[in-house]
C-alpha cells in the first residue's frame, strides 16, 4: 500500500513509500539534501521494517532531534499502527 508522510523538525517535507509484506519499497523524500535522500531512498529498497527501526530510530541532525531516516521511522511506525488498529 502506497503511503504519504508530513515530516516534522527536517528539511525534507514529506516522505512517500510502499509498504509490502513489512518491508519497504518505492521510497521518495519530497525537499531536504537531494544526494542524500536519493541515496537514504535506495539502501532502504525492500529493507524489513524491523531492521530499518534497529538502524536508524534516534538519528539526528545537526543540532536538531531527528533526521530525515529518523522520520522514515517515525511514518513507518504510524502506519503499522493504524493498520494494526484496523485489523481490530
Amino acid at each position: 500500500m502506497h503511503y504519504k508522510y508530513q515530516t516534522q523538525g527536517t528539511c525534507s517535507k514529506e516522505i512517500e513509500f510502499d509498504l509490502i509484506n513489512n518491508r519497504l519499497f518505492h521510497v521518495k523524500f519530497v525537499g531536504g539534501c537531494n544526494g542524500n535522500l536519493k541515496a537514504i531512498s535506495r539502501l532502504v529498497e525492500g529493507m524489513r521494517v524491523e531492521e530499518l527501526e534497529k538502524r536508524c530510530k534516534g538519528i539526528t541532525c545537526g543540532l536538531r532531534d531527528t533526521s530525515c531516516i529518523d522520520q522514515l521511522v517515525h511514518a513507518v511506525k504510524e502506519v503499522k499502527g493504524v493498520n494494526t488498529m484496523r485489523d481490530h
